[in-house]
């Protein structure tokens, strides 16, 4: 039976297609749920210099990203914590994993193909080659 599930979700539409799935596994009542999101660090920031204000960057605050993921929260049965990092979604998501030994990683696709998929690169692919656990990739409509 599945104790710890990770939960990777990157603020878009598929959020609520990746719970909807969540909800449709059985799971035991002493099972655990980390939804996670990654931010990006953009290459750039990295040469910011630290003591001057930066513009936000990001599409989606921290905050309304937060705020979405407590609502899901708020939906689950089981219990569950919050994971926002920043960094390579990839890489991050099996780190948590590894930290939490999670026994699945529930993941959404964004469906690119072809061209679109090799220059943006495909994290549930990734995901899939690198974890330790089983991975379940939920597909767009």
């Amino acid at each position: 039976m599945l104790k710890n599930i990770l939960v990777a979700l990157d603020g878009s539409e598929m959020g609520e297609r990746v719970i909807e799935t969540l909800d449709t596994l059985a799971l035991s009542k002493d099972a655990k749920v980390i939804l996670c999101h990654v931010f990006l660090t953009p290459e750039s920031e990295m040469e910011l210099p630290a003591d001057r204000p930066q513009q936000e960057s990001p599409t989606f605050s921290y905050f309304q990203i937060e705020k979405q993921l407590q609502s899901y929260q708020e939906k689950l049965s089981v219990s569950s914590e919050l994971e926002l990092v920043t960094g390579e979604p990839a890489e991050e998501i099996i780190r948590l994993a590894n930290i939490y030994k999670t026994d699945l990683i529930i993941i959404g696709s964004r469906g690119l193909m072809g061209m679109k998929r090799i220059v943006q690169g495909s994290v549930s692919s990734q995901v899939v080659e690198e974890a330790n656990c089983s991975v379940l990739v939920v597909k767009p409509r």
